[in-house]
């Protein structure tokens, strides 16, 4: 009798149209979009335990903010140019997926990006993205993302800015002008005023969603920064209309070589109900304890890499 071979919880499927979704149990909870049409790749849905996303694509009330796409990682001044908004003719394009690892526990996509400048064919920055996913209880559950960005001259500056690297746009529902959220701190601080370019270890975003029963419920996204990261704890850009983004440039530049690249890391909880900090800590604790991730060449059959947690 031939064995059957099990199916595991968590699974990143690769989609037409150059995109790769992220599933537990056979459920979509997001997407990662990456065609070359778009001037960034983004992630689009970020579904809650009750399947509704979580975030949108485009501020509610102002059309010059469609640069606004779920959450996305960018920068506003790269040696004065501007890879955040439209128009200005700069793309980080998608180049290769180095590895997808499906699991019960998590999992995880590596890719490679390139920062373009203009129509110039040569990229200024090489970047690679690790994403894992872990499922947790009710529906929940959390994304790590990792980047480490590192420039292809002999150094390059990420000058003063509050836009960069990581991005969440909120739903509209959960914004706390548009809707019924709130944006709180791990101190229990809450709103813009009290928020903004304030440092925290982390920023939870909370609101009232549609859920795909047609109940009104409460659900929201902790957005937690990591120790290693050079700006930690992080200033803030926060905003009421459902803005949230870790600032690493806020303060001062910072300036990359080849050889002195720069890494980030971020988790999202993507969680039931208003925060609960004595979760959050939990997440956050371990977060913290846990190692970074390294893409490495594969001893395994069939495959060309390996995510693997970096070791010592």
């Amino acid at each position: 009798m031939l064995a059957i071979a099990k199916v595991p919880i968590c699974q990143i499927i690769p989609l037409p149209n150059q995109a790769t979704s992220f599933q537990i149990d056979g459920t979509e909870k997001l997407r990662w979009n990456f065609a070359s049409e778009y001037s960034r790749p983004f992630f689009y849905p970020v579904n809650g335990p009750q399947g509704t996303s979580l975030v949108r694509l485009g501020h509610p009330g102002a059309p010059n903010h469609d640069h606004h796409r779920g959450i996305w990682f960018a920068h506003n001044d790269i040696e004065e140019m501007d890879f955040w908004a439209e128009g200005k003719d700069n793309q980080i394009l998608q180049t290769q997926w180095l590895a997808y690892e499906d699991g019960d526990d998590y999992a995880a996509m590596a890719v490679q990006t390139e920062f373009h400048a203009g129509h110039d064919p040569l990229p200024i920055i090489q970047q690679q993205i690790v994403a894992v996913m872990r499922p947790l209880e009710h529906g929940q559950y959390t994304l790590e993302l990792q980047t480490t960005i590192t420039p292809t001259m002999a150094s390059l500056t990420l000058n003063k800015t509050n836009f960069g690297f990581l991005a969440v746009r909120m739903a509209a529902s959960i914004s706390a002008h548009f809707g019924g959220g709130t944006i709180t701190n791990q101190g229990g601080k809450t709103g813009e005023p009290a928020l903004f370019g304030k440092p925290a270890n982390y920023i939870d975003y909370s609101g009232p969603i549609r859920g795909t029963n047609a109940s009104e419920i409460i659900e929201g996204i902790t957005y937690f920064d990591h120790p290693n990261n050079p700006s930690y704890p992080s200033k803030w850009h926060i905003r009421e209309d459902g803005w949230m983004g870790a600032s690493v440039c806020r303060d001062a530049p910072i300036t990359l070589t080849p050889s002195m690249p720069l890494q980030l890391r971020y988790l999202l909880h993507v969680h039931t109900n208003r925060i609960n900090h004595e979760i959050s800590k939990g997440l956050q604790k371990t977060f913290f304890q846990s190692p970074a991730w390294e893409v490495v060449k594969s001893k395994r059959r069939h495959r060309h890499l390996d995510i693997l947690p970096v070791v010592g």
